[in-house]
């Protein structure tokens, strides 16, 4: 088992930055996958970001290529998420997530084991 915890969501002015990190406890593996989605009200679920636990892969949607960094620190079992030049469609909850293995999709939710318990992020104008 894996638990995740999600800090540092909050309300921020459109422009500005938070950072998200993501704590695993648990049961940890050398090959896994770690990523951030959020969902928005009445919408879907979707992928933000991910890295491998190498760190030196890491994917990003197309909404925040440019934006969002994802970064990992292996001896905290942590992840992180840094947002920057936030807009309003970037409010939603965010949700941790790991793949314990990498199946070669990074993108999907059905592909990750475990769940944080998400953080609200809201950008205001």
């Amino acid at each position: 088992q894996v638990q995740l915890v999600e800090l540092g969501g909050g309300l921020v002015q459109a422009g500005g930055s938070l950072r998200l990190s993501c704590a695993a406890s648990g049961r940890t593996f050398s090959s896994n996958v770690m990523g951030w989605f959020r969902q928005a009200p009445g919408k879907e679920r979707e992928f933000v970001a991910a890295i491998r636990w190498s760190g030196s892969n890491t994917y990003y949607s197309d909404s925040v290529k440019g934006r969002f960094t994802i970064s990992r620190d292996n001896a905290k079992n942590t992840v992180y998420l840094q947002m920057n030049s936030l807009k309003l469609e970037d409010t939603a909850v965010y949700y941790c997530a790991v793949q314990v293995y990498y199946s070669g999709n990074y993108y999907s939710v059905g592909e990750y084991n475990y769940w944080g318990q998400g953080t609200q992020v809201t950008v205001s104008s």
